[in-house]
């Protein structure tokens, strides 16, 4: 059920941000994208019945268990410092644009 949830809020959404609320590398992420304009759906772990499913589905669908797991477009992109990485290489805005979350 944690699974088909988490895939199916990827598929609906062109950005999903898998995070918890007290998070600070959540926070950074989540930052970098409001002030780039972008919506977004966070989903905040700690605050959902299921959190603890929806993080272990993760786990195997990502083999990523760490919050924030960011998906831009349907693609896992990675946690705080692979959408950073990006974002500083140029690479994150060119995303955004082709999954029209810009």
């Amino acid at each position: 059920m944690a699974s088909a949830k988490a895939k199916g809020l990827v598929a609906e959404n062109p950005v999903v941000v898998y995070s918890k609320s007290y998070c600070p590398y959540c926070k950074q992420v989540k930052q970098l994208l409001e002030g780039l304009g972008v919506k977004y759906k966070a989903v905040e772990l700690d605050q959902e019945e299921d959190g603890a499913d929806i993080q272990a589905a993760l786990l195997e669908w990502t083999g990523q268990r760490t919050v924030p797991n960011v998906f831009i477009g349907g693609q896992h992109i990675g946690g705080c410092d692979s959408t950073v990485a990006k974002h500083k290489a140029g690479q994150l805005v060119p995303l955004l644009q082709q999954a029209s979350a810009l």
